[in-house]
């Protein structure tokens, strides 16, 4: 072959390349697992909330039926968005005893991504999400609750994620749930955010400005990056890059069985939602956790609130008894397009869709962190599920 034939062979690969990796993944062979996913915070038909979990569903050729892959807009429970702001409410509250015992017959798994639900101002006015308002739909419910406890006592893999326990979740719910499952959520979330300036940072809530300023006679002197805490009774701490931070971005650590098992890189920033937690160590097991690192300034102001500065982020009980992990960050809420799911090896692309993403963007974080560790949990447990047990999808 000469050198021009070489150059058109070379040309012609790169541009076949997408077909070879989608063809790759059609002649995948399908595999049922059934996923109940809850997921009560769907403001639009794309699903943000739960795309991550659907990404990885399809793109390992996992099934809700024999050969039906999953739908991002139908395939879980909870809130339906309509047209002309109308809804449906499609979750397990609807469900008896006996439906949801079929419910955890059928399913191989449960995922909870999100029960922080859906507020009237999001929903009726949507140029306003920043502000909270009246809840329409949310929190984890009694039959929530009932439905995870029959998938423990089935020996059946149950996931969760922030926010499933924290407001607007009944505290007796919560409770049954911590107890169940063996954490503890301590009141607090936090988040990092690159500008503390409300005029200039539109994600930066306005509820939290406005409770900071009534506990701090109306000021608000933040206008650099910080991590932000608030309470479920409202009050909010304030670290400001430089005032209190020695260094600005929070980083998730991954344990030696992080890395080994989930192929976790050591350390990554992490600068979205997370919920501060507490464990027992006789149930469950560390995979990684959240750093936060203060200056003397900071330190104090967080001793002033009983904040940690390291505390859990991944959490996991994998034992033949049940499976059980718990994120403590909004991680299945990721900028991914469903599209790129069904390309096989898209994920040893991945590199040129973060090497320059920006400080906030958390695609890197969807393809370092997320994507391996869920990939790892649900091919381990489909491996070890009894085949005959994978029935027709919902």
């Amino acid at each position: 072959m000469n050198k021009k034939n070489r150059v058109y062979f070379l040309i012609a690969t790169i541009l076949l390349l997408p077909l070879w990796m989608w063809l790759a993944w059609f002649f995948m062979p399908r595999r049922p697992l059934v996923a109940a996913i809850v997921d009560k915070t769907v403001l639009h038909p794309d699903g943000q909330e739960h795309i991550s979990l659907t990404w990885i569903l399809n793109h390992q050729r996992f099934t809700k039926t024999k050969r039906q892959r999953y739908a991002i807009g139908q395939d879980y429970f909870g809130f339906f968005p309509m047209e002309n702001r109308q809804y449906r409410l499609k979750g397990l509250e609807r469900f008896t005893t006996q439906q949801l015992a079929q419910l955890c017959r059928d399913s191989d798994l449960a995922y909870y991504t999100d029960t922080y639900g859906i507020y009237r101002q999001e929903w009726f006015q949507s140029d306003q999400q920043t502000e909270r308002s009246g809840i329409i739909y949310g929190g984890m419910s009694r039959k929530d609750v009932e439905f995870l406890s029959m998938m423990k006592q089935n020996h059946k893999l149950v996931m969760a994620e922030f926010n499933d326990i924290n407001s607007p979740t009944d505290p007796a719910i919560r409770n049954q749930f911590e107890t169940l499952f063996g954490v503890r959520w301590t009141g607090w979330i936090g988040r990092f955010f690159d500008s503390l300036d409300p005029t200039v940072n539109e994600e930066l809530p306005k509820w939290l400005v406005r409770n900071y300023r009534r506990q701090h006679k109306g000021q608000w002197p933040f206008t650099k990056s910080g991590v932000v805490y608030v309470s479920e009774n409202d009050a909010v701490v304030v670290l400001e890059e430089d005032t209190h931070l020695a260094r600005k971005v929070p980083q998730m650590l991954a344990s030696a069985t992080g890395q080994a098992k989930f192929n976790l890189p050591d350390r990554i920033r992490y600068t979205y939602w997370f919920d501060v937690l507490s464990y027992n160590p006789r149930v469950n097991q560390e995979v990684a956790s959240y750093e936060v690192y203060p200056n003397e300034a900071g330190k104090r102001e967080m001793a002033r609130y009983g904040l940690p500065t390291r505390f859990p982020a991944i959490l996991m009980h994998d034992a033949p008894d049940y499976g059980f992990y718990y994120f403590a960050g909004d991680f299945c809420d990721n900028p991914v397009s469903m599209t790129s799911a069904y390309f096989r090896g898209i994920e040893w692309l991945s590199p040129f869709a973060y090497m320059t993403e920006g400080l906030t963007e958390r695609r890197g974080f969807f393809w370092r962190v997320y994507r391996p560790m869920v990939t790892r949990i649900l091919e381990d447990y489909y491996a070890r599920t009894p085949k005959q047990n994978s029935s027709s999808g919902r």
